[in-house]
């Protein structure tokens, strides 16, 4: 009934994203609108609060505490496992914004800054670290831990409704199917929306090195040879197709951003890090809460409240699929592995490519601001067109975007197939199919039409009541670990009470 549900919904959504396109878009911007605007302080605290409770615990006295039995082990290797939740989370929208998100706050930064000064400059890395760090990485990791926690410690199902179910309270082991319905829809249209947009920056790097036309004819055929990769992938489950892409994609990624480094301005990249990592430390909470309540400006509902919901719009996907990746685990190296880690990892990334471009723009007077303004997808080509080898390295750059895209859509119909199979771990060949192809179809559908910014902007939408989904599922969590500690502390004082009196008490000899 729930996948019914789900289908007819994202049928009845899409339909009418393909009648009327601008009808559709228009419903759904007025609404996220009116989100940001009268909801956008309970983002903030939400997710603030998430990053703080995502550390306590790592710290906490529940750390110890084993995501599975005891004598369980974890299926995969640190580096395989940080390669598919780095690949599933974000790997995508870095290579897509690693160049022009910098350059973006440089021409348009936060209220109370002139653009394209250095202080533009400074607020533009700063903000690029707050929006791509530990915030979307801790809401990923609270959503991941709660599914983890419930499924392989209290043998629950493989659903995003199962931590909330396990509440003490009535009400809510009833809304379970409708968080699950929510889950599905916000996933499907995520990543319809991201295969679409991804295919627009294939095609400029493909237009870039090889001439190939843009348009949606190239588009088409880049989505249409995506599926099939990405399907492929997943049909072949979790320790083949998807662990080797994710693994190959991490290498090239660690490759591509060492040549940028050593081909680029080498210093300035390094204190471009020093100094943004500062600027971000030191501003951490007045960002985290910061809104403009006596200015007019929709900057921070543009970027940052923009960016949260997203992140919240796509924490059932990538939780599910890093809380499947992770049995075995303890709940300390989960938060690491899931917050700290890949925040790192971001932290460098940017360093590498927004430094480079912003150094290119601003000591070298390469317009790199005109590409992002012609064609966000075109920025990180315009880069390479500045450095020694720059043929090679957008090559090389165009075949990671097209593989993490194949990475996130196999990662992607799994947890579909999951959500659609009562949870269970390893779906059917069929059923990962048939929620590729209906992926790839509304994503086509919806590039044919204009109707992608719609289907991205109600996948927002959607996630203010999962924000509220989320806390149920992080006091659900709390409650749970303390629950297990509790237990394994009474298991522990017993096995110590026994030992003692064999030793007080030895049995005699027959």
């Amino acid at each position: 009934m729930q996948l019914i549900i789900s289908a007819s919904l994202i049928l009845a959504i899409v339909v009418w994203g393909i009648v009327a396109p601008a009808h559709v878009g228009a419903v759904f911007d007025t609404a996220l609108a009116l989100i940001t605007r009268n909801f956008g302080w309970f983002y903030l605290w939400v997710v603030l609060g998430l990053v703080v409770l995502a550390l306590l615990l790592a710290f906490s006295r529940y750390g110890n505490l084993k995501l599975g039995a005891e004598d369980d082990e974890p299926e995969f290797s640190i580096g395989s496992w940080f390669a598919m939740l780095f690949a599933a989370g974000m790997g995508i929208g870095l290579v897509f914004w690693g160049v022009a998100e910098p350059i973006s706050h440089y021409g348009t930064p936060p209220p109370g800054i002139a653009p394209n000064t250095p202080e533009a400059a400074n607020a533009a890395m700063r903000y690029s670290f707050f929006h791509w760090g530990l915030h979307p990485w801790a809401v990923y990791s609270v959503v991941a831990l709660a599914m983890a926690f419930f499924q392989f410690r209290r043998g629950g199902s493989g659903l995003v409704s199962t931590a909330v179910e396990a509440l003490p309270w009535r009400v809510f082991r009833h809304i379970g199917p409708a968080v699950n319905v929510l889950a599905v829809i916000a996933t499907a249209f995520g990543v319809a929306a991201s295969l679409g947009m991804g295919a627009l920056q294939i095609n400029s790097g493909l237009n870039a090195l090889l001439g190939l036309p843009v348009g949606q004819t190239s588009q088409l055929g880049i989505i249409a040879v995506t599926t099939v990769l990405f399907l492929v992938s997943a049909v072949s489950g979790v320790t083949k197709g998807i662990k080797w892409l994710s693994s190959f994609n991490l290498v090239v990624a660690a490759l591509l951003a060492l040549a940028v480094f050593v081909l680029g301005p080498t210093v300035a990249i390094i204190d471009t890090l020093t100094s943004a990592l500062g600027n971000y430390l030191s501003e951490f909470v007045r960002m985290s809460l910061r809104m403009t309540p006596f200015r007019e400006s929709n900057w921070v509902g543009s970027w940052t409240i923009f960016y949260w919901a997203w992140w919240v719009s796509w924490s059932p996907f990538v939780g599910l699929f890093i809380a499947r990746v992770s049995r075995g685990r303890t709940v300390r190296e989960f938060i690491l592995g899931t917050v700290i880690a890949p925040t790192i990892a971001a932290f460098i990334w940017f360093s590498v490519f927004g430094g480079t471009a912003l150094n290119l723009e601003i000591m070298q007077h390469v317009p790199v601001a005109e590409a992002v303004k012609a064609d966000v997808s075109t920025a990180l080509f315009a880069m390479f067109d500045q450095l020694p080898l720059g043929t090679l390295l957008s090559g090389v750059a165009t075949i990671l975007v097209a593989v993490f895209f194949v990475t996130s859509g196999d990662s992607a119909v799994l947890v579909l197939s999951m959500m659609s199979s009562g949870g269970h771990p390893d779906p059917s060949a069929r059923v990962k199919i048939g929620w590729g192809l209906l992926v790839a179809g509304i994503a086509s559908s919806l590039l044919v039409v204009g109707g992608l910014k719609s289907v991205q902007t109600a996948t927002i939408v959607f996630a203010l009541p999962f924000t509220v989904v989320i806390l149920l599922m992080a006091v659900s969590l709390c409650r749970g670990l303390r629950e297990d500690y509790l237990e394994e502390q009474r298991r522990e004082r017993v096995l110590r009470r026994r030992l003692r009196e064999i030793v007080e008490h030895p049995p005699s000899a027959s």
